[in-house]
């Protein structure tokens, strides 16, 4: 099976999230849009039942639960595009940003000392997220090795080029007005530079 595939098919998605906009970018980019096809628009754990139980042809979806799927229901994952993701994105209002600097820093280093923590200690990621999620142990792997990306600690050229993508694909679908300037809201939007503002 191929997106192109999926023209005039039943398709599970939880409008406005991330395998939302993955699907509308691989949509175009077959050539298709969502008037091709039929959304089914489900929360997430919801278009997963429904794909099991074959009510849709295939499911936007998000992991661990697709890796579940796939591992304990025998899901096939048809189409995967990683520079197409839009990774893990801190955001924090602007004004709370001015108003607490100090937390933010915080919130910053500690999620960075986590992800350096968790490169280097796959088994102790592992059995936490195990711990958390209750899920089997190949459900687990099949998600943190094949699709979890933590080598980035800072939003660089991919995320932008990615998040630019997304919002192009969603202006060209008509969820974002034509009106709108994409790539100068995205600049408005991701501050990366080092140092937080002090108050």
């Amino acid at each position: 099976m191929s997106v192109g595939d999926l023209k005039g098919k039943r398709v599970a998605v939880t409008r406005g999230t991330d395998p939302h906009i993955f699907l509308v970018r691989a949509l175009l980019d077959a050539g298709l849009s969502e008037k091709d096809i039929t959304p089914v628009l489900l929360q997430h754990a919801d278009g997963k039942t429904a794909l099991i139980r074959g009510d849709v042809d295939a499911w936007a979806g998000l992991d661990p639960m697709m890796a579940q799927a796939e591992v304990e229901d025998g899901a096939k994952l048809f189409f995967r595009k990683a520079d197409a993701n839009t990774w893990g994105i801190l955001n924090v209002r602007e004004q709370f940003l001015k108003d607490h600097p100090d937390v933010v820093r915080r919130v910053l280093a500690v999620y960075e000392e986590a992800r350096k923590y968790s490169l280097a200690n796959y088994d102790d990621l592992k059995k936490t997220f195990i711990a958390v999620t209750k899920l089997p142990e190949a459900v687990v792997d099949k998600q943190l090795k094949e699709r979890t990306e933590l080598t980035h600690s800072r939003i660089g050229a991919p995320q932008r080029d990615s998040i630019l993508a997304a919002g192009l694909a969603l202006q060209q679908a008509g969820v974002v007005d034509a009106k709108v300037d994409v790539k100068a809201v995205l600049n408005s939007l991701i501050d990366d530079q080092v140092p937080l503002p002090t108050n």
